[in-house]
């Protein structure tokens, strides 16, 4: 599976943006989709994902309410809605996909748990 992050860019404070992420492969609803972010010197954190129907979704606490992953499986594409964004949104975000998980997603929210990765997509959210 081949991963091809984009959409990010330079937003204000409050405002809004779409990432989105382009998956190769006809196997696409067989993979757990999920966003994760890392800010310079930080670890790389979890943001969201979404199971492979796109019927379940979580997300950190961080961005609950804030931000909506969705998926169109007809385009093998994920996306992240990020809306009332903050200059603490600012990093990279990387899509990552994982075989489909059938347990709770809470499970799937470590970095280890993904085999595929995209290149990142960078965010700068100014104050």
């Amino acid at each position: 599976v081949q991963l091809q992050a984009s959409g990010g860019g330079l937003v204000q404070a409050g405002g809004s943006l779409r990432l989105s992420c382009a998956a190769s492969g006809r196997t696409f609803t067989t993979y757990t989709m999920a966003w994760f972010r890392q800010a310079p010197g930080k670890e790389r954190d979890f943001v969201a994902c979404i199971s492979g129907t796109g019927i379940t979704t979580y997300y950190s606490n961080s961005v609950k309410g804030r931000f909506t992953i969705s998926r169109d499986n007809a385009v093998n594409t994920v996306y992240l809605q990020m809306s009332s964004l903050r200059p603490e949104d600012t990093a990279v975000y990387y899509c990552a996909s994982t075989p489909v998980y059938h347990g709770s997603l809470r499970n799937r929210v470590s970095p280890m748990k993904y085999d595929y990765w995209g290149q990142g997509t960078e965010l700068t959210v100014s104050s």
